[in-house]
């Protein structure tokens, strides 16, 4: 049996995801397609443009038999977090044969020597590293500049192709081979050329444009342009969401709420939180006093070691107080559960096999989460699996706090949302 793994966000989903699911599924010829998505808020520290209800009904419209969403504690990470957290999902599902991702380079070998150094952490590697750092380079760039001195010592890498690590899709394919290793995974992954804008990209580029610039799009309310960048379907749900009063939400939304919470905060409260280091702790405390603004307080924050978005993922984690304490328990012990967001008539055959397969519990009906706990016999973390899943439901209502319609802010839409079964001709 073959079982395709996809690791998204689709936030939201455009025509670069269609064809990464189409080009997938030409390449494995999988019997079931299984995607691991962001919740509430994404890797970039921000809210989904839409809930994650909607995004998992247009996944399943476009080839998608199954979403499962990746727990906030990992969605939320860097790319390396992030990557443990939704590689360790398709794992411990115990089904998935395959994962196929989109990458830069496109280069399997590069990929798998560079995720053996970061796997394996030469104490060379390491100690190039930590100098880098100590110059003041952001991480993503150190660890670049890192590989790279490295590389030319070991002569097995291609300077000319860690020159281009920093670009998104690199980074994360990397990260996701350097998952597998630390799994101790059986999946065999594959990486596909990307087509279409760079990630971060903001202006229009037609019907492959990035999330990014559609985002930009919906606020600037730009709807012919949206519609020749995205799907259909995935056009129609956005808009009937919007309409709806259930979006569009931007992280800038949560300016009052974040400056409220961080005000009432002391220097060692921001110290306990996941990330916080070499003083940010100090100037998170000093900087909020003197910021009228949130965009005005990330300015003040932001250096070269310390970029928009790492700052912005730093600012999530304070909100929601997660501790260096509690995120190391997250990153060593992985995924607790696999919650289930949406399905067509594969998915559900899928999920008769998951349910005799899977090392994880399953979440389908999240008000019994707790009944689900005490029933099973599998060798998880109780309390971790409670609190990472409380963590999922808390950032779904601060996420819906976001809305434009006041009738649709209402808390516990978790447990008031059912799982989405999609009819589709693609089931």
């Amino acid at each position: 049996m073959k079982v395709l793994g996809v690791i998204v966000e689709y936030n939201p989903f455009h025509n670069g995801h269609l064809y990464h699911i189409k080009s997938s599924k030409e390449l494995i010829h999988p019997d079931y397609t299984v995607a691991v998505m962001s919740g509430s808020f994404t890797q970039r520290g921000e809210p989904a443009i839409i809930d994650k209800f909607s995004r998992a009904e247009i996944a399943i419209h476009h080839g998608i038999d199954l979403v499962l969403e990746l727990p906030f504690v990992y969605a939320t990470q860097d790319a390396g977090g992030f990557a443990r957290g939704a590689v360790g999902v398709l794992h411990r599902i115990n089904v998935v044969s395959d994962i196929v991702f989109g990458s830069e380079s496109a280069d399997r070998e590069f990929l798998i020597k560079t995720a053996e150094i970061l796997h394996k952490q030469p104490w060379r590697y390491q100690e190039i590293l930590h100098t880098k750092l100590k110059k003041g380079l952001s991480f993503p760039n150190a660890r670049k500049e890192a590989l790279l001195e490295y590389a030319k010592e070991i002569k097995l890498l291609d300077p000319d192709r860690i020159k281009n690590i920093e670009r998104s899709n690199d980074i994360l394919g990397v990260e996701y081979v350097r998952a597998l290793f630390q799994h101790e995974s059986n999946i065999e992954f594959h990486t596909i050329k990307r087509v279409g804008a760079e990630y971060n990209e903001r202006e229009f580029k037609g019907n492959l444009s990035s999330a990014t610039a559609i985002r930009k799009l919906i606020r600037e309310g730009e709807w012919n342009l949206v519609r020749e960048a995205v799907p259909e379907k995935s056009y129609e749900v956005i808009r009937r969401e919007i309409s709806e009063g259930r979006g569009p939400v931007f992280w800038e939304e949560l300016d009052l709420a974040y400056m409220t919470r961080f005000r009432l905060m002391k220097r060692e409260d921001f110290s306990k939180i996941h990330g916080f280091v070499e003083g940010l702790d100090i100037r998170f405390e000093r900087e909020v006093r003197k910021s009228g603004s949130l965009m005005e307080f990330i300015e003040r924050l932001k250096t070269k070691r310390f970029t928009f978005t790492r700052l912005r993922r730093m600012m999530l984690h304070a909100f929601f107080g997660l501790t260096k304490e509690f995120m190391k328990d997250v990153n060593q012990k992985g995924p607790q559960y696999a919650r289930i967001l949406a399905f067509n008539k594969r998915g559900r055959k899928l999920l008769k096999i998951l349910k005799k397969k899977s090392e994880i519990p399953l979440i389908s009906t999240p008000s019994l989460y707790k009944k689900i706990l005490e029933n099973s016999e599998m060798e998880i973390d109780s309390e971790l699996y409670l609190k990472m899943f409380e963590m999922d439901t808390l950032s779904t209502d601060i996420h819906a706090l976001l809305f434009k319609k006041d009738f649709q802010r209402s808390g516990e839409r978790d447990f008031k949302e059912k799982v989405r079964f999609i009819h589709t001709d693609l089931s």
